[in-house]
């Protein structure tokens, strides 16, 4: 019915400020859009034309054979306006001309035309809507992507990766179901109702004004349904998120759930939150299921009082007989397109709440970011220094580094050691600009980082990382993505240095093949040696090393340890250093304890303070 036919449906239905951040997304489609709602206009209009069409049928089907024309008593509301008079002219000529069955086929065929109008301009509405539907939901998720692949590391700690997955796929689908209700409800409803109240209002002004008053009853009554919906989509949404985080991390921990017969824990937590899921979401379905089957008792309740109302209009001589039928059909044209408006507007609700998330993505502020004038950087020559750095995690309760003294000369190999906690990951992910100090500066060749095009200063440095980050792709693309145009040769050489080209020779289709998700079809020795050769292809001046053997057997260790030595060659190099055997060749060792530079100096010197570092090599010695 109609449920937003109401004094307040503007303040309450969708359509503000939010429905305008929908519609934005439109824009690059404008020419298909514009096509669409022209096609909805065109086919609301012949809707609208198929009502007064089946007048003349009726007035011939009741009329007297007998007589020339189609007779209406003197005394029906509407049979003194020009046009009806019209109208009774042109039919009367039309049964002289024709005959009563030959004017009757002419109105069938006319009725025939009017509906294949209808439904061929409702495919080509679809027809030119469906590449604006599913390009607007690429592009939100290809926005989705680029700016999570914008956003800093600090934002992902924050958030949980199924919830981000889950605003991938269930709330991008929920918004593409929004586009279909924002152009039902926008154009191609307003313009049948609209026009067959104003059918309505021409037959019988008395009789529609009580029909308005009936709907406008309905209306309060079903309006109060849709209040909550859009704060239900959202916890429901939120709560599919937590599943989704909950199926990443079986998917992610088999290995250790099985290991350690943790299976019924994990189903057990999946359990109560796949419980709270099927709640949420069943409440929102029964609220809005309640929408359709309430509209249509409201409906048969309203034509049952109308049917009683209008036959005592025509046993009363107001109107004719064919007049108050056509009326009817107007009633009904009104009370589908009113139900369709109504379900849009509650899928419009569900497609605001999931936009709001996908948009707390979309324009979550980018902290590391390129300043107005940041500087071209290509080549390192002098020397890299952490003056006076300090850095604090967002809430944490203590500073991870405090205040920082360091210089890195190039060709250098500078080493951090100390426990788990002391800040050597924290000091590494700096130098990046993967996050920035919150006290004190990291200079470049004299130069603050962030003065500095970060794809530039990045493009300068190589990662190797104590987890071998890989994609589920091929070996080659695995070493080159990073290096798009390098050559067969090129990437081939890289693998020889780091050692990795002997066992892929041996895989199924050599450098062709895909090694699964996360590698997950290579060894740990093999994973880390195409890191290493892809740092290798890339030939950085510096080279960031999480010290990739700690996890390795002996003979892994040492192709790996190999290779990092190739990797090390004529490079400035901050190592972070798990195995203290590995870094005593370092120009500079620094041992760091609560955040702190406790300790500095070469193997040798440090030794001899019979320190800290002592300490911790004589430990990993027993």
């Amino acid at each position: 019915m109609l449920t937003r036919l109401r004094v307040k449906c503007w303040t309450n239905w969708p359509l503000n400020t939010k429905m305008l951040r929908l519609l934005r997304y439109y824009l690059p489609y404008k020419r298909l859009l514009t096509l669409a709602i022209t096609c909805n206009i065109l086919m609301s209009l012949f809707v609208v034309v198929s009502i007064p069409a089946l007048l003349p049928f009726l007035q011939i089907l009741f009329s007297d054979p007998n007589v020339g024309r189609a007779s209406s008593p003197s005394n029906v509301e509407n049979d003194t306006t020009g046009l009806q008079h019209q109208l009774d002219t042109f039919f009367e000529q039309l049964l002289i001309s024709h005959g009563r069955e030959g004017a009757l086929l002419i109105v069938c065929g006319f009725l025939v035309l009017t509906f294949l109008g209808k439904n061929l301009f409702r495919y080509l509405s679809l027809y030119f809507l469906a590449p604006v539907r599913n390009g607007v939901v690429r592009d939100l998720r290809q926005k989705m992507l680029r700016k999570m692949l914008d956003l800093p590391l600090s934002f992902f700690s924050e958030e949980r990766k199924g919830d981000l997955m889950s605003r991938f796929s269930a709330d991008v689908q929920e918004v593409e179901w929004s586009i279909m209700g924002v152009m039902e409800a926008l154009v191609r409803e307003p313009i049948v109702i609209t026009g067959s109240l104003a059918y309505m209002l021409w037959v019988s002004p008395s009789l529609t004004v009580f029909v308005f008053g009936l709907l406008l009853f309905s209306g309060f009554i079903i309006g109060g349904i849709g209040k909550s919906l859009k704060k239900q989509s959202g916890e429901a949404q939120s709560r599919l998120g937590t599943v989704m985080s909950l199926v990443e991390e079986t998917l992610g921990g088999l290995r250790i759930l099985k290991g350690f017969n943790a299976e019924q824990w994990q189903s057990d937590r999946f359990g109560k939150e796949n419980d709270g899921y099927a709640r949420a979401i069943t409440r929102l379905s029964r609220r809005r299921d309640l929408a359709s089957p309430l509209s249509e008792f409201l409906g048969i309740a309203i034509a049952s009082v109308l049917l009683w109302y209008g036959a005592k209009q025509v046993f009363a001589g107001h109107i004719t007989g064919p007049i108050f039928i056509t009326f009817l059909y107007a009633f009904y044209s009104i009370t589908e397109p009113a139900k369709a408006f109504s379900a849009a507007t509650y899928s419009i609700r569900k497609g605001m709440g999931a936009l709001e998330r996908v948009e707390a993505v979309l324009d979550a502020p980018v902290a590391i970011r390129d300043a107005d004038n940041a500087l071209a950087v290509h080549d390192f020559k002098e020397k890299i220094e952490f003056k006076n750095v300090s850095f604090q995690y967002a809430n944490a309760e203590r500073g991870a580094l405090e205040n920082i003294q360091l210089e890195i000369q190039k060709g250098k190999i500078v080493a951090l050691v100390g426990a788990s906690g002391a800040g050597k990951s924290t000091m590494a992910d700096l130098l990046p600009r993967f996050y920035d100090p919150t006290a004190g500066q990291i200079l470049l060749d004299g130069k603050d980082l962030r003065d500095l095009r970060l794809h530039d200063l990045r493009a300068l440095m190589g990662i190797v990382s104590q987890e071998a980050i890989l994609f589920n792709d091929t070996v080659r693309n695995n070493i080159a993505f990073s290096t798009i145009n390098a050559t067969a040769q090129e990437v081939e050489s890289a693998a020889r240095a780091a050692n990795a080209h002997e066992f892929i020779i041996h895989l199924p289709e050599g450098y062709n093949t895909n090694i699964g998700d996360r590698g997950s079809k290579l060894s740990g020795g093999q994973r880390q040696r195409l890191t290493i050769a892809r740092a290798l292809l890339k030939n950085p001046p510096i080279l960031i090393l999480d010290e990739a053997t700690s996890a390795l057997d002996s003979e892994s260790e040492k192709l790996v340890q190999a290779a990092l030595e190739r990797l090390l060659e004529n490079r400035t190099a901050l190592v972070i250093a798990h195995r203290l055997s590995t870094v005593q060749h370092a120009n500079e060792i620094i041992v760091l304890e609560g955040g702190r530079i406790a300790e500095r100096g070469t193997h040798e010197s440090l030794m001899r303070l019979s320190g800290y570092y002592r300490k911790l090599v004589e430990l990993q010695a027993l």
